[in-house]
């Protein structure tokens, strides 16, 4: 009887020490995944944790955003496509000190075209947020801001002073989605760009 104890003892301690070892497995994977996710999406991380009030709902929102991005085929431009942008984008830059409102809306309807063009779906305001939040953390609060200041100076509330920030945050995303490729990839068919860590 003492040796059947004793067996099932070990087997039971044996079982508890695996069962233990899994558990500190599985809570170092998720901590791994939460960091990944913080280093890759940035202050985004944060703002979806606070919106959705718990982190777990946070990063599997943030894991459906990677996922619908990479089912995307977002493509950088070809130069002659870069070169356009830019000018249309310096030509509504210098409009801005004759018709500020006017340059928001114009640096509002670029950055739509420019994301279309890479192959971004023109979904509701969040959802293009969202997209952009894959690809481009670092300038997604950019994006957010700008619509905040365009919206209210569609209600009469945004002065010059907030107009120019808004072209400001709008420019910074411009920059950033405004990758081109290489003049020897021109003529190869157009792959989805490579996320970034």
């Amino acid at each position: 009887m003492d040796a059947v104890n004793t067996q099932t003892w070990l087997v039971l301690a044996v079982v508890v020490i695996l069962a233990l070892v899994a558990l500190a497995v599985y809570l170092y994977q998720r901590k791994r995944q939460s960091q990944q996710l913080e280093e890759r999406f940035g202050s985004e991380y944060g703002r979806v944790v606070n919106e959705l009030g718990d982190r777990s709902k946070a990063e599997a929102e943030l894991k459906r955003r990677q996922q619908r991005v990479e089912g995307l085929r977002i493509v950088a431009l070809a130069p002659g496509e870069a070169a356009r942008f830019g000018a249309a984008w310096n030509s509504l830059q210098a409009e801005f000190v004759d018709n500020p409102q006017g340059a928001v809306a114009q640096a509002d309807e670029l950055v739509r075209e420019l994301m279309l063009k890479r192959g971004y779906p023109m979904g509701d305001f969040e959802r293009r947020a969202a997209d952009i939040s894959v690809d481009h953390p670092a300038v997604v609060s950019n994006y957010r801001a700008a619509q905040d200041i365009r919206a209210r100076n569609l209600r009469g509330e945004a002065d010059t002073e907030e107009l120019r920030r808004a072209v400001v945050h709008y420019r910074a995303l411009f920059d950033d989605l405004l990758e081109v490729r290489e003049v020897e990839r021109e003529r190869m068919p157009a792959r989805p760009v490579e996320a970034r860590s």
